[in-house]
């Protein structure tokens, strides 16, 4: 292959994911997987950036072996509750005598929105137009060509700690990889695993990672909220440890196999022997009880989720619903579960573009960020080459979220 990939690489709290691939005629086609575990993240934060570096390495050369091509860069994924969302308005006067708004109005005015309060020392990573206004007229989606004095854009902005940003950039950099983008977690995932009429009439994707849940919810085609909880899969694994008093290693097979979101259906006489997972263990508890520690986190998860579904007046007015992704999504009875607490129709995500390669792990929910990566920069890049004559695929831009970010690295980067 003469080409080089398109990398996505998914920097988790427990593990690194990374998924490459290009267009061949027209299809997207992966060539590589790769993924190796992680030590080196705390809650989404780089805390050792040689045990991160490590773990990138690994990730990338069995990506690498798969594929049968080196690869050097990588669009990249950050998550954690260091990001900040928060919605902005930009407004200016349309540049042109006669009125007519050009594609520089449309930048300015989105530069206006930059100028929102984020906490200090922060980088904005998205800026997404929700809406634009030309003199009072609401509802525009693309103002260019219309005409009009005042204009005015109403966004929706993701930033991220400078410490943050940084940190994950050096690690990237020192595992030998150029940093071509990067992208909030949940709205990779969305690339991959929302199809346009989900997010035309109104969803959310959930994306339940190991130390965080980051969710994102689309309406007209737009990104309108995102946000990110500080609760993912481990938790319960740490909670059903103590309530239990065996090892994490043990709490998590037992999550695994024994725990489900769905209580209800669990017998009162079902049992748990915790010899099978621990060798000095003897008790055999009640099932209803182990699902019983699960299930007061996933209250306090998903709680906040509705209260952030509430805080945009969405609260059970989503009708596509919930989309499920990451590792976390796996517990037993879940969707039965999302359903009864949010109140919307719910899903495990499944991958909504058609690819050919290797193709047999891509619709494993744990992959969604790193294939939604792989499809973004896929994205971006057709859409800079396609003046070149080479084949273009529309995945679906959210509205010019990926801003300059290239830039942002190379004043970053040590």
């Amino acid at each position: 292959m003469n080409e080089n990939p398109i990398v996505g690489l998914d920097v988790g709290t427990t593990k690194v994911t990374v998924v490459c691939g290009h267009v061949q005629e027209g299809m997207i086609q992966v060539t590589g997987i790769g993924n190796a575990p992680n030590s080196g993240l705390r809650k989404g934060s780089v805390v050792d950036i040689e045990e991160t570096v490590s773990a990138i390495s690994s990730a990338i050369e069995e990506a690498e072996r798969s594929s049968g091509t080196q690869i050097r860069s990588c669009f990249a994924a950050i998550s954690g509750s260091q990001l900040v969302s928060i919605d902005s308005k930009g407004i200016i006067a349309v540049s042109r005598a006669d009125g007519e708004i050009s594609d520089s109005d449309v930048e300015r005015v989105l530069d206006a929105a930059k100028s929102v309060a984020l906490p200090p020392n922060n980088e904005i990573i998205h800026i997404v137009p929700k809406m634009y206004v030309v003199d009072g007229q609401t509802g525009i989606k693309d103002p260019t060509g219309m005409s009009g004095i005042r204009l005015e854009v109403q966004s929706h902005v993701i930033g991220v700690s400078t410490p943050t940003l940084k940190n994950l950039s050096k690690a990237i950099s020192q595992a030998g990889l150029e940093i071509e983008g990067i992208v909030f977690s949940a709205v990779a995932s969305a690339k991959g695993f929302l199809n346009k009429k989900q997010k035309e009439i109104g969803v959310i994707l959930i994306d339940i990672g190991a130390s965080n849940t980051s969710i994102a919810v689309y309406e007209e085609n737009t990104l309108i909220h995102s946000k990110v909880i500080p609760i993912g899969a481990n938790h319960i694994t740490n909670d059903l440890a103590i309530g239990l008093k065996i090892s994490l290693e043990a709490a998590e097979k037992i999550k695994i196999h024994e725990v489900s979101a769905a209580i209800e259906d669990v017998k009162e006489s079902d049992k748990v022997d915790l010899n099978k997972y621990d060798k000095n263990e003897k008790e055999k508890p009640n099932r209803r009880y182990v699902c019983e520690i699960a299930e007061a986190r996933l209250n306090e998860l998903f709680g906040m989720i509705k209260d952030e579904l509430k805080l945009i007046e969405r609260d059970e007015m989503l009708p596509a619903g919930a989309i499920l992704v990451g590792g976390g999504s796996k517990l037993t009875g879940l969707t039965k579960y999302v359903k009864a607490t949010l109140g919307l129709p719910t899903q495990i995500g499944h991958l909504v573009f058609e690819v050919s390669g290797i193709v047999d792990k891509l619709d494993n929910p744990e992959y969604a960020c790193a294939v939604g990566l792989m499809l973004w920069g896929i994205d971006e890049t057709q859409n800079i080459m396609s003046n070149k004559g080479r084949p273009k695929i529309n995945l679906g831009r959210a509205g010019g979220v990926l801003d300059r970010v290239k830039e942002v690295f190379k004043n970053l980067i040590p």
